[in-house]
């Protein structure tokens, strides 16, 4: 179906990763993982022609058509939600644009109009006369009501855009399927969707996700692209897990057995080459010696950060209290809700997008106007924030140092700042970097560190898993398992809610909340 032929990405002195041969079988569905920087979604862009590689070609068979999924679900907000969807026949809508432009043109020549027949030739075999028809078919088929079919994509609320990319990429019926991230700013109902449609699609798919719920859900195999290259594990991503352990032990024994061979070997050459009668012996086991390999362990790209979070003053009492609290905007978003929440506690709150998750965990911070209702939290409780949206975090210019410099502790030196910034993967180059320049991910580990230096005995979470790979999620729930403060969280992350979670919050859109 998909298959490259040595893959090589150079953007600098350094590889991005080189000489990536890989098939995609029919049929299959690949999770690519990876750290974050280690060229997934570079070599998905690759994949799917959008960037040409340094080296090497992508070969699609003749015949097969190349679905994918756009990651920016706002890329559409002017655009008819039906066009949106039939934009996913490339061939289809380039002619239909060219025509019509033909035909809008008073200044068209008999030439254009001939050129113009041409291609409503090329339209009515795409099937472009029932385009629009199948279109609404496949949106109803989704879930996305008739009256928002010719409206605008800013017309259609966030998470329910994705089911109109993903309409859009699978109008014409492709063969292989291109995903990158599209979980993210999902909710977990919008997420079960997701999962149920695409294991019920029968074509091979190349998936980028950091959601292990959503890759073990839907993956029949995972690349792993690491070291500067890719391997493929057969089996969902807890397989690969697993079977990568146990591989990396199995070499490990080998390479110990290796050593342990060449020592007696090297032992028995220095007792016995000076011994005529032995010499060939010895000469045969020194033969032996240059025969056996040790495999060298390659240093990985993935890297966990040290993440843990402590706090001065423990709560003995109720952390925080919230009486017949209400807050409106066009709608009512709750209304006198009621909550007490116990020193330790570790509350999920979760709902559709747009249901009011982060207005409850805002209103419980104080950083909203209730219309009613107040909270009041213990005395004792020094409460930290992560953000949702991480960029309100950084508005000036200044260095990585400067930025957590702001939020030192009395008797904090700078050595001990220093210290949590190399603990949370960033070099002594890295800290002199402006902030303005930090991916999403990296803003995120520098609110961690900030909560870190603040020593808060409350935090108070809003996604704090959004624009993370792997290996930092895995070390931020383990950190949050072991704090011993209380804990307030928004995600949309199953397995990162299961792992933590002691009680759970849900935000329904008609203003109701279940605890």
């Amino acid at each position: 179906m998909l298959s490259t032929a040595n893959i090589t990405m150079q953007f600098g002195p350094k590889p991005l990763f080189e000489n990536i041969s890989v098939k995609f079988g029919e049929g299959n569905r690949y999770g690519l993982i990876g750290a974050n920087g280690c060229g997934k979604s570079t070599f998905m862009k690759i994949l799917g022609g959008d960037l040409e590689p340094s080296a090497g070609n992508v070969a699609l068979e003749p015949n097969v058509r190349l679905g994918k999924l756009r990651q920016d679900q706002f890329a559409y907000e002017d655009v008819r939600v039906l066009d949106v969807v039939m934009m996913g026949h490339t061939e289809m809508w380039a002619a239909m644009t060219e025509r019509d432009a033909i035909y809008a043109n008073p200044e068209a020549t008999d030439d254009d109009y001939m050129h113009a027949a041409e291609l409503e030739g090329k339209f009515a075999e795409y099937g472009g006369y029932d385009a629009e028809a199948r279109a609404g078919a496949l949106l109803l088929g989704i879930g996305i009501e008739e009256k928002f079919h010719n409206g605008t994509m800013a017309d259609v609320a966030p998470g329910w855009k994705l089911r109109v990319l993903l309409a859009q990429a699978l109008f014409s019926k492709p063969d292989v399927l291109l995903l990158d991230e599209p979980t993210n700013n999902l909710d977990i109902n919008s997420i079960r969707w997701l999962e149920q449609t695409l294991n019920e699609y029968n074509s091979t798919m190349i998936i980028i996700s950091h959601d292990r719920h959503f890759l073990n859900s839907v993956c029949t195999h995972m690349a792993d692209m690491d070291f500067g290259t890719l391997k493929v594990w057969p089996g969902n991503y807890d397989d690969y897990m697993l079977a990568s352990a146990q591989a990396r032990e199995r070499q490990a024994a080998a390479n110990t057995r290796a050593k342990e061979r060449v020592a007696e070997l090297q032992d028995f050459v220095r007792r016995f080459s000076a011994n005529k009668s032995k010499a060939r012996q010895a000469t045969s086991r020194a033969k032996q010696i240059d025969k056996i390999k040790i495999e060298e362990f390659k240093p990985s790209s993935r890297q966990n950060p040290f993440i843990r979070f402590e706090f001065e003053k423990k709560l003995h009492n109720v952390a925080v209290v919230a009486e017949e609290i209400t807050k409106k905007y066009e709608r009512t978003i709750f209304q006198n809700f009621n909550l007490s929440v116990q020193p330790g506690e570790r509350i999920a709150i979760i709902g559709e997008n747009g249901a009011g998750k982060t207005t409850l965990l805002r209103s419980l911070l104080g950083a909203l106007t209730l219309e009613h209702g107040t909270v009041k939290w213990s005395e004792n409780a020094n409460v930290g924030y992560m953000p949702q949206d991480t960029y309100e975090e950084f508005p000036n210019d200044i260095t990585l140092m400067d930025w957590i410099d702001q939020y030192r502790k009395d008797g904090d030196d700078e050595t001990m700042v220093r210290g949590t910034l190399g603990r949370l993967l960033f070099s002594s180059d890295d800290i002199k970097k402006s902030v303005k320049v930090l991916s999403g991910g990296e803003k995120g580990r520098m609110i961690w560190g900030k909560l870190m230096l603040g020593r808060h005995n409350v935090l108070l979470m809003d996604e704090p898993t959004n624009h993370m790979d792997m290996e930092s999620i895995e070390s931020l729930q383990i950190a949050l398992e072991q704090f011993e403060g209380t804990l307030i969280f928004v995600s949309h992350d199953r397995e990162f809610v299961s792992g933590l979670a002691n009680r759970i919050i849900e935000v329904r859109t008609d203003g109701t909340l279940f605890d």
